[in-house]
């Protein structure tokens, strides 16, 4: 039995109508139609949210539909994609920061070495990390890797005040000097703060999803 006369036999035994399990899981009357009629698929995000409306287990939906198998996979596929990009653009955008405060040092940033800091070490680096962080801690696609990022964002912390000021010394004195790892605290506070204030916004739209669910 295909999925979509199992879909519909499970919504007349929980005695549903199809505008009710529209309502209930977030999609129009017509896709709940189409999906009932294999017109197309609905996504794992749905079957799951279907299993528990019908109180119906997945096994017993998706065994022995190989078609709906092979489109459960390819979604997974494509949310998977999405969410490389996803990450891709937010690290590049921080990267764009980072690499856009260095060249204006090197541009003439250091003629106002007071003012540069202020502005570069006090203020932008500060907020894009942190805003950066913030999507990252909204993003579950992140899962545990995204605290792996406090050691990235302690890291370029660290690394933008040593290719600038350090190095420009350096080069001044024919010096070298190693770079200071207490440069890494500050990145990652700042980090670790976006992330926890991104955590926080998921479960809240989450607990409201929930809360908006159970009044329908």
């Amino acid at each position: 039995m295909n999925i979509g006369k199992k879909l519909k036999d499970a919504r007349a035994e929980a005695a549903l109508t199809q505008e009710k399990v529209a309502e209930q899981i977030g999609v129009s009357r017509q896709t709940i139609s189409n999906w009932e009629n294999d017109r197309s698929y609905p996504d794992i995000i749905s079957v799951i949210a279907l299993s528990d409306l019908y109180a119906v287990s997945l096994d017993e939906l998706l065994k022995g539909d190989e078609k709906m198998l092979d489109h459960l996979e390819k979604s997974t596929d494509v949310v998977k994609s999405r969410q490389r990009f996803s990450k891709l653009i937010v690290v590049v955008s921080y990267l764009l920061i980072w690499s856009l405060s260095i060249i204006v040092f090197w541009l003439g940033g250091r003629s106002d070495a007071m003012g540069y800091s202020i502005v570069n070490f006090y203020l932008v680096l500060p907020i894009s990390t942190m805003v950066v962080s913030i999507f990252i801690g909204r993003d579950e696609g992140w899962a545990h890797g995204k605290w792996l990022m406090l050691l990235f964002f302690g890291f370029m912390n660290m690394l933008a005040p040593y290719v600038t000021f350090s190095l420009s010394n350096m080069i001044a004195f024919d010096k070298f000097n190693a770079p200071d790892l207490v440069g890494m605290l500050p990145g990652i506070l700042s980090a670790g703060l976006g992330m926890a204030v991104g955590s926080l916004l998921r479960h809240a739209a989450s607990k409201k999803k929930q809360k908006q669910q159970g009044f329908h």
